[in-house]
Parts: C-alpha cells; structure tokens; sequence
C-alpha cells in the first residue's frame, strides 16, 4: 500500500456517517408498507395480548391434593361365598381413598385353604416329574405354590405327573369367569375432590366450594354439568374409550386428567377444573400379562385354633388422578408502567449495579455535600437525627396499587419484604 493509500485510511477513522432517507409517492408501495404494519398490530394485539394474554404473569407451580371416595353397593350368589353384598369397604383398594384407588370388578375366589400337601398344578414346568428323584425336597417350586417334599404325585396310566408341596392347599383355581362378578359396579360413583394453590400469588381454590350441601347429593358429572365432582364410574370407562364388560373383566387402568387454567384477573369462582379421561394400558394387547390384578387373603380361626383362609384373586380397575394446570395474573404491566408510583416499583424491581469506582466517587460526592450541608446548618433537631431511614413505600404509592385482587391473589412483587438503603457514612463522623 503506498503512502496515498495509507493517508486516505487514516482520513477515513475520523469521518461520520449518517443515513438519509428518501419519500416515495407512491400509493402501492405505501399501501404495502401500511398492510404490513397493520399485520404486525394485528398480531401483536389479537395474538400476543387477547389469546396467549403475554402482559399476564404465571405461575405453573401448581400445589395439589386429591381426596378420592367411592360409593355403591353389589349383590352376588355364588356357591364359594353364598349370598353376599359387597360395600365400599370390600372392593375399594386402598380403603383412605387417594390420587390412586382400585375398584374390584371381578374375583376368582378359593376358600377354606389350610396348610397341607398337595399336588402341584399342571402347567408349570418345575412342578413336573417322572419319578420322585425329580422332586428335591425342601425346593421351593419355581412360579408355583408351595415348597417340594420329595415325591412324584402321577395320575394312573401316565409316565409323567406333578410334585408334592407343602402349600395353602387347595390350590387357586385357574378358571376365570366369563362375565363380571360385580356387575353393578358400572353404577357406583367417584367423588373426586381436589385442592389446589398457586403459591405464588397465595390464591387458593377448592372444587368443593359449594354454598348448596343438596347439590352434592344429587349431582353428576356429564356434559350439562361440568363442574359436579361425583362421576358415574361406566361414564368414565366409556369417556376413555372403552368397554366397561371388557375392561371389568381382566382390569385395566384409567387415567383421570384435571386442568386448572384459570384467569385470577377475575373472580375466584370463574377458576373451573376441566376434566379429561384416558385408558392408560395398552387395551389392545391380548398377551399373557394383559389387564390388571392381584392377589389378597383373609384369615380366619378355627375352633381348634387352626388358622385358615380365604384367598381371591382380584380383576379390577385402577384410576389414576392426575392434576395439572397453571395461574395467570395481570401484575407487571400495572407496577411498573400503570399505577401513579410506577417509578418506586421499578427501582423495587430493577436493581443499578455500577463498579466500585463509581460507587466510591459517589460516596465521596455525597460525603461532600453532607459535610457542606452540616457546616451551613445548625441546631440540635438536625444534628440529632439518624444516619439510617428504612426505605418505605409512599401513602400514595400504597393507595394507589391496584394489585390486591377480589380472588385473595397477590402480586408477587407486594409478596417480597421492602429492603433498606443505608447511605454511606459521612467522614466527619468516622472519628
């Protein structure tokens, strides 16, 4: 670069630059320039305020409690059990009632088992035997029942039978019946009630906060009524899309989804619950380990003190109570930009931070202007009064805030203690 090329680049470090803008007459260019404001507008007004309500802060740390109870009675007569009727406290699994609850709909029942020897069930492959070699006593039966004794129990005419155990004799049937055994279960009803809180605007809610106790006793959730929280137990199964025979018969799981999205802009009575049901296994699988079921016993004594027992097998429904749901509140936009005293919640919100060497220049400005001022200024009352004042919000700054709610929700920002600004102290006073 010769010595004309490096003076014309050093001439150009100290010119400036500046845009100039040029007006163009013409309506279709103008036209396109105003529809593409107007869309912008458009957006922003129609979309970001009145559908995804941006101006609103929320609050998704939604609290919750759930308090589940089941009612309804069944009538069965079986030659196991007789005459029976079946209440709450018989087919509800756990009897305290919470998110998650299990509803017998069907039972293989084996009475009357005592501890004694029997043969094994056919089926399993390390009950089987030839001879009694094969059964090493003492052997706990791999998925089957009991422990081995060391004989080979075989039927007459065949080479290959099963082992003696020591088990809960007689042993559980294997037969499933074909139909439900509690059929009126598609009539008991689901009292659900679910307490919810948005901790950070201290709004609290409640789906049981009904001033007419008679509507509760009367009351179904359905499409006319959307905010009863007593559910037909068949309408749940057929909201989630399924069979209540099919589903009674092998079990299953539904999940019970409930949403809370409430605008506590507004009272608390318009923060509805809304309710959404589902099949959480898989219904169109037909395996092995298809449906839901467990095993319980009851026990029992007899005369001569003998324990004994009842043991059932039970087919049934879980319900799964999932709470979901999120709180918006108008707070932000009114603090700092609405209110008369904006300026005191925006220095509230929004903290200066400069380095220590202005911090430290400012310090020693103000000591100066301390030091003139106590020079020029006599007399006990002010040379009486504390370097410390607590920072407090002005009368009219507390009058004129219009954060606290009808609903009992707060903002935030009133939520968090007032910090104290303690001004430097003046050099005159060190020593």
């Amino acid at each position: 670069m010769g010595q004309a090329g490096c003076k014309g680049l050093c001439l150009s470090l100290f010119d400036y630059k500046t845009e100039k803008y040029v007006i163009a007459k013409n309506k279709k260019v103008g036209l396109l320039y105003r529809l593409l404001q107007a869309s912008i507008l458009a957006y922003l007004v129609v979309w970001v305020f009145l559908i995804k309500k941006g101006y609103q802060d929320v609050d998704t740390s939604l609290q919750s409690a759930v308090i589940t109870k089941v009612k309804g009675v069944a009538f069965t007569n079986t030659s196991d059990l007789g005459q029976r009727i079946w209440d709450v406290a018989d087919y509800v699994i756990p009897a305290q009632g919470e998110n998650v609850f299990f509803v017998v709909t069907n039972l293989i029942v084996t009475p009357n088992q005592r501890q004694n020897v029997c043969a094994e069930n056919e089926g399993i492959p390390d009950g089987a035997c030839s001879k009694d070699s094969d059964c090493h006593p003492g052997e706990a039966v791999t998925a089957g029942n009991g422990v081995k004794t060391g004989r080979c129990l075989r039927r007459e005419n065949l080479a290959r039978g099963t082992c003696e155990i020591f088990a809960w004799c007689p042993l559980e049937t294997s037969s499933r019946p074909e139909e439900p055994f509690l059929k009126e279960a598609e009539d008991f009803t689901i009292f659900i009630k679910n307490h919810i809180r948005f901790p950070k605007f201290n709004f609290s809610n409640n789906v049981m906060d009904v001033k007419d106790r008679s509507f509760l006793k009367s009351c179904h959730f359905g499409p006319k009524n959307h905010y009863c929280p007593i559910f037909r137990l068949g309408s749940v199964i057929r909201w989630a899309g399924s069979d209540f025979q099919d589903i009674a018969l092998e079990g299953g799981v539904i999940g019970i989804n409930i949403e809370w999205n409430c605008d506590l802009d507004k009272a608390a009575s318009e923060c509805h619950p809304h309710y959404s049901f589902s099949r959480l296994d898989n219904k169109l699988s037909k395996s092995v380990s298809s449906g839901y079921n467990f095993r319980f016993a009851r026990y029992y004594r007899d005369a001569a003190g003998v324990e004994f027992r009842t043991l059932m097998k039970a087919y049934g429904i879980r319900f799964d109570v999932m709470v979901n749901g999120k709180g918006a509140f108008f707070c932000d936009l009114v603090l700092i930009y609405l209110i008369k005293k904006r300026e005191f919640y925006r220095d509230k919100k929004y903290e200066e931070v400069r380095g220590l060497e202005d911090s430290s220049q400012e310090a020693e400005d103000e000591a100066s202007g301390l030091g003139l001022s106590e020079q020029l200024t006599s007399g006990p009352g002010l040379l009486g009064m504390p370097e410390q004042q607590e920072l407090q919000e002005p009368p009219e700054a507390k009058r004129g805030s219009s954060c606290q709610k009808g609903n009992g929700s707060v903002c935030p920002q009133l939520l968090e203690p007032h910090r104290l600004r303690t001004p430097p102290a003046s050099p005159l006073h060190q020593e």
